[in-house]
């Protein structure tokens, strides 16, 4: 037993057993079967996977910028169509306005036709009872103007016709009848 207290002891005092040369070769031998086993098992079960998450985001982001092309030229055709739509609103506005600029307009020269009938009707009517007022006026100044011939003549002593003074007064009167 004094033999293994010794060994013991000589394991104590030389320090870590890892840094002794004496167990390298077993060490490395242990350090290789440890990495090829972490090798196989990251190889075989960890990478797949890992490349398998990989491989789904990459398809996940590719899904998704199609998906967004795809939104973006939907938006686009929205936004075409609708300005085409806003366009034939207004091309219809314009067209409504128009057609209700020329009925107005086509109301109103109807209106100012019959108005300007009407109006030169009764022009037509006024001239027609002014030209009456005036023969019965000038036929009135006539007969007034013999009348006071006739009483002038008589005032003057004298004698006359009524036939001269008829044609007398009627020579004086011929500019005025119009």
């Amino acid at each position: 037993m004094a033999n293994q207290t010794d060994s013991h002891g000589a394991a104590e005092a030389a320090g870590m057993p890892q840094l002794e040369f004496s167990t390298f070769p077993n060490q490395i031998f242990w350090l290789a079967v440890a990495l090829v086993i972490i090798y196989m098992i990251l190889s075989r079960i960890a990478l797949p996977r890992v490349a398998s998450v990989l491989a789904e985001r990459r398809g996940v982001i590719t899904g998704d910028i199609a998906a967004a092309e795809d939104l973006r030229r939907k938006a686009e055709d929205a936004e075409a169509a609708y300005n085409r739509a806003l366009a034939d609103a207004r091309a219809e506005a314009a067209r409504i306005v128009a057609e209700a600029k020329a009925e107005i307009q086509a109301d109103l020269d109807a209106a100012m036709e019959t108005a300007d009938a009407e109006i030169a009707a009764k022009v037509a009517e006024s001239e027609k009872a002014i030209a009456g007022i005036r023969a019965s006026a000038f036929g009135n100044v006539e007969t007034i103007a013999r009348s006071v011939a006739a009483e002038i003549v008589e005032a003057m002593d004298a004698t006359s016709d009524e036939r001269v003074i008829r044609d007398a007064v009627s020579a004086r009167m011929g500019g005025l009848g119009g």
